[in-house]
């Protein structure tokens, strides 16, 4: 179906006029359309990533030489998502660090916020995975393979941060109960919310 202005209502999800381009650590969460795990499998609470999930978890590596002002904290690839902290410093209103391969030519004075990261490293993992379905026989995927948004969360404090990084480091372990399971089992009361 098209899309119809008068039918289908965008709502964004971000906090309403926060500046995410501003100094500060966020955590975001990106996750494969349509949930399918095309990046690797959990086994006895340990993560297995597959060739793809390896290439993604590499693409995240990367953005540090992508973007100055960019630090990167805890990561981690599941089958079907990724989770990952990304600091931004007071110079993240610097500039693009460099050209991505393929890409037209960039202003090097331009500014970026958490989006543009974001945006940038889930066009180049799409661009590497569609690269691995032609030439190394990875599984397919309709139409795009990241879903439109992605969950993101301002973290504000050091205790906030340390309960986020060890959700991370916890997530292949509690891959069972994780929503974003396609697998998981419905909770006692028979709903999968």
């Amino acid at each position: 179906m098209p899309y119809d202005p008068t039918k289908h209502h965008r709502r964004s999800i971000r906090l309403k006029g926060y500046d995410y381009g501003l100094a500060g650590a966020y955590f975001v969460t990106v996750v494969v359309q349509g949930r399918r795990c095309l990046l690797g499998e959990t086994t006895n609470g340990v993560m297995r990533p597959n060739e793809a999930g390896k290439m993604a978890q590499s693409a995240w590596d990367e953005l540090t030489t992508r973007y100055t002002g960019l630090q990167l904290d805890s990561f981690v690839v599941m089958p079907n998502h990724v989770h990952g902290i990304i600091v931004l410093s007071a110079n993240s209103r610097g500039t693009l660090a460099t050209v991505p391969a393929g890409a037209g030519p960039r202003d090097e004075a331009a500014h970026y916020a958490l989006g543009d990261v974001v945006g940038g490293w889930k066009s180049l993992v799409t661009h590497r995975y569609i690269h691995g379905v032609r030439h190394c026989g990875w599984h397919c995927f309709a139409g795009r393979l990241w879903q439109r948004n992605y969950y993101e969360h301002i973290i504000r404090n050091e205790e906030e941060l340390f309960r986020i990084r060890r959700y991370i480091a916890d997530n292949p372990v509690n891959w069972g109960d994780d929503s974003e399971n396609p697998n998981r089992a419905p909770d006692a009361t028979g709903s999968d919310a």
